[in-house]
């Protein structure tokens, strides 16, 4: 069976947690997409973990993890990682497809150049080359795993692409040029690095599906960061919707059996872009404060996120886009300081309300329709039966899957694997 784990929003809806907890019941699990931009923060007996690159079935020894062939491999980011996990006791089974894309030193740069020529225009990017990393892989110009094995091509096909980018560096950014030859020796020591690691992932997971194990899908980001159907054009440069998985990872789409929207209790978001329940000052600042396992900040970046109230309409439409099949709702616990608690309804533009999700430029001029429910003022950390929370965070859960449409089967409660609840099931 085939099972994905996905944003309904904007990322940071404590996916990692909900994946982690998930894979103790399965085989393998797969990161489709996206990089080493974004994280997952993990909590289990051998410590915190913020992962990046690494899927979130990392910490359990019987869990095969497979880097598909939709992630962008910073294989520099990688080794990082996996000598930080390994320094905590876990060594993960690590599988890295061999049609994987490569993260070179120059997409880094050209990210990072372009947001500072940009300026106040500027993306929000964390800088970790991933717009022009698929900007090159669509552009054909990209290099994958398996071309470092075949170091005559790889230089060859290598003064070319390097031939190009100095082109931009010279005349578009005036900045240092590349040397290719470091930039090759550089090629070589990732080959000896992940050399173990390497196969043709795609035939490992078909074979895995004929055998019926159980594999999970981990998607990275959400809903409103897709290039497609999210924020655009503030959006991430990979699909992170669970449709993508079958592309991402190599597998049959057919395959695809549960869709896991993870979305939080209230709304959070890194970088630029449309954010409609946004709020701002003291307000935003204890919400922030109050938020996750350490406040509502970036796992990769550290900088603080963007928070507002749950969102009804972001949130419906992206359940919808990630074709739900349940939902878990997360982070319930961080609001139990609030007497009140608003909640989006709503989006008035131009003077009317409006329950679907709008394109950009009018997501621009959407302002929020708030109803308010009363909070609960009470500590509701580690609760594992519904019926045990107070009835105003049971009425909050009931409000928020009546309007989003798609049974909440799990609630998070904290960030610790066992403080979930079950419903529905």
């Amino acid at each position: 069976m085939v099972r994905a784990i996905v944003g309904a929003n904007w990322g940071d809806e404590g996916k990692g947690k909900i994946t982690d907890m998930l894979a103790a019941k399965s085989d393998i699990v797969v990161r489709f997409q996206g990089g080493h931009n974004a994280g997952h923060t993990i909590i289990n007996e051998h410590g915190r973990f913020a992962l990046h690159l690494l899927p979130s079935g990392s910490c359990y020894p019987h869990i095969v993890n497979i880097q598909g062939n939709g992630v962008a491999l910073d294989v520099g980011a990688l080794i990082k990682e996996l000598a930080d996990v390994r320094s905590k006791g876990v060594e993960p089974k690590l599988l890295i497809s061999d049609r994987a894309q490569l993260v070179m030193p120059y997409h880094v740069l050209l990210d990072t150049y372009e947001e500072e020529r940009l300026g106040a225009a500027a993306f929000g990017s964390t800088k970790s080359g991933i717009a022009p990393f698929f900007s090159d892989k669509y552009a054909k110009i990209g290099f994958q795993v398996n071309e470092l094995f075949y170091p005559d091509e790889l230089k060859e096909k290598l003064h070319r692409v390097v031939e190009l980018k100095n082109l931009l560096l010279e005349y578009v950014y005036h900045k240092p040029l590349l040397d290719e030859n470091e930039l090759f020796d550089q090629m070589m020591t990732w080959k000896d690095e992940i050399a173990p690691f390497v196969t043709d992932t795609a035939s490992y997971l078909q074979n895995a599906i004929k055998e019926g194990k159980t594999i999970l899908l981990e998607g990275q980001l959400g809903t409103m960061k897709d290039p497609d159907f999210g924020i655009y054009p503030m959006v991430t440069s990979s699909s992170p919707l669970a449709g993508y998985g079958a592309i991402g990872a190599g597998i049959p789409a057919r395959e695809i059996k549960d869709v896991i929207c993870v979305s939080k209790a209230y709304s959070s978001a890194v970088g630029a872009g449309e954010f409609v329940s946004e709020i701002f000052g003291d307000e935003a600042q204890a919400l922030r404060l109050h938020g996750g396992d350490k406040g509502e900040f970036g796992a990769t970046t550290g900088r603080p996120r963007r928070v507002g109230w749950y969102d009804t309409v972001a949130s419906r439409y992206g359940v919808r886009m990630q074709s739900a099949t349940e939902v878990a709702l997360t982070a319930i616990d961080c609001l139990s300081y609030l007497d009140e608690i608003p909640v989006c309804v709503g989006y008035e533009i131009n003077g009317k309300v409006t329950k679907d999700f709008p394109v950009t430029p009018l997501l621009k001029k959407a302002k929020p329709v708030l109803k308010v429910f009363p909070g609960w003022k009470t500590n509701i950390r580690g609760i594992t039966k519904f019926e045990d929370l107070p009835k105003e965070a049971q009425d909050y859960v009931l409000f928020i899957e009546s309007e989003i449409g798609v049974p909440i089967t799990m609630v998070s409660t904290g960030p610790k694997r066992e403080e979930i609840i079950y419903r529905n099931k």
